[in-house]
């Protein structure tokens, strides 16, 4: 599939300055857990950068969220996702938004494989993912994220994210807000990243 073709099914991918490559996002409302979580004080999500801002200013932006929402149930998802995504050395998925179902999750898995030389990194609030992390490929990294600010990181998982007020490891703030030469998020090596509250 050419990426044009691709496009016409998912629409365009993020590209952020911050990250080095490109990433993906859906509708931050649409959070199985995260939009409740945005109701609660002193979570990570309350305050969502993804409900306000240019996320809001911008009505197409929203829109072209609505559009990737809908498109993962087309029977051609996979293969567009593939075509946008196989020559991304570094790719994230969800800079906003979550996994939707263990269907949604099974066709990322899928997506993964077949871009073998792509390494991937996915944040998630869902923990009921972790059963199915048997079937994670190799190349996908997926870091459970503590719902609540300076809660410790989850323990039964091996790869988490935190955010807290003090005592961070992500670089970003040092080095004018982006990853630079960091890709910690990306290393399975590297069991928790802790990121500033911000």
């Amino acid at each position: 599939m050419k990426v044009k073709d691709a496009l016409k099914i998912t629409d365009s991918f993020t590209k952020t300055k911050k990250m080095p490559g490109l990433s993906y996002s859906l509708p931050a409302w649409e959070c199985k857990t995260g939009a409740k979580l945005a109701k609660i004080k002193g979570s990570v999500c309350n305050g969502c950068y993804a409900m306000k801002g240019n996320y809001t200013r911008y009505p197409a932006i929203k829109a072209a969220q609505y559009v990737r929402l809908k498109a993962i149930n087309s029977p051609l998802w996979v293969e567009a996702m593939v075509a946008q995504i196989k020559n991304q050395k570094y790719f994230r998925w969800h800079d906003a938004g979550d996994i939707q179902s263990a269907d949604h999750l099974q066709k990322i898995f899928e997506v993964c494989k077949l871009t073998p030389d792509t390494k991937h990194w996915m944040p998630t609030r869902e923990a009921w993912v972790k059963d199915h992390l048997a079937s994670c490929p190799d190349n996908l990294i997926v870091r459970l994220s503590a719902p609540m600010i300076d809660q410790p990181a989850p323990s039964s998982w091996v790869h988490t994210s935190t955010v807290v007020t003090s005592g961070r490891t992500c670089p970003a703030p040092d080095q004018g807000n982006v990853c630079g030469s960091c890709r910690a998020c990306w290393d399975k090596d590297v069991k928790n990243i802790a990121y500033g509250e911000h």
